[in-house]
């Protein structure tokens, strides 16, 4: 059965992530709210949240399989290559988080909503200015045209959401990113769904049990700080 968490608990325990169903593949837990405590919990455990709006209570997920890229494993198209090489774009590390978080919240072609809620906004902002959360952005001309944010533990990145307004903005946020994360020992970053997108990138699908090895094979979770990238 899915556990029904009180909006205010912030100290009632996740259960085992194997105990998540099948259908919806990785529902696990349904309420409390996104403190910093509980969403810590969360993601220490291999759990993230994801729901429509702040009118519903808060989904916690565990899918199974879970899609995760190593750094070392990512896949560089011909066409990308050449555009990296190119210094039309430059790439910055935690100089624009809110904008970031806000481009990937508006909505895309073809869709009218986002998942990224006010609440939710707050929350990882809040989680930044702790450490917790970390952005990068992707600059054409002094505009912001892509990058993505997630979540830094120990050495997990644990990628949230990613946008852009010019072609291969995002892609490029990222590739930097593996190599930034490559450079730093990490051992994987949890993509979470799976998407085109980021199996073009070089993700794959593993076993959720294999998730949680990689997990905890890279704490403790701390704080990472990225002013130097």
């Amino acid at each position: 059965m899915t556990l029904l968490i009180h909006p205010h608990d912030d100290d009632t325990a996740f259960p085992d992530i194997a105990q998540a169903l099948v259908e919806p593949n990785g529902l696990l837990a349904v309420g409390g709210r996104l403190s910093e405590k509980r969403l810590l919990m969360a993601y220490e455990r291999g759990i993230f949240p994801w729901y429509n709006s702040d009118d519903e209570p808060i989904l916690w997920w565990s899918p199974d399989p879970r899609l995760v890229l190593f750094p070392d494993a990512v896949k560089i198209s011909r066409s990308l290559r050449k555009t990296l090489k190119k210094t039309d774009f430059k790439v910055t590390f935690d100089q624009a988080f809110e904008a970031v978080i806000d481009g990937c919240a508006s909505p895309r072609k073809d869709d009218a909503g986002t998942w990224i809620t006010s609440s939710m906004r707050t929350a990882y902002v809040n989680l930044h200015h702790k450490g917790y959360a970390h952005s990068v952005e992707c600059w054409h001309d002094d505009a912001l045209v892509g990058g993505l944010y997630g979540i830094a533990l120990g050495k997990v990145f644990f990628g949230e959401s990613m946008f852009h307004r010019k072609p291969d903005a995002s892609k490029i946020a990222f590739i930097r990113l593996t190599e930034f994360l490559k450079s730093q020992q990490y051992v994987m970053i949890d993509c979470q769904m799976k998407t085109p997108h980021l199996m073009s990138l070089g993700a794959e699908e593993i076993p959720r049990s294999a998730f949680y090895d990689y997990l905890h094979s890279a704490s403790p979770f701390q704080p990472q700080q990225w002013q130097a990238a």
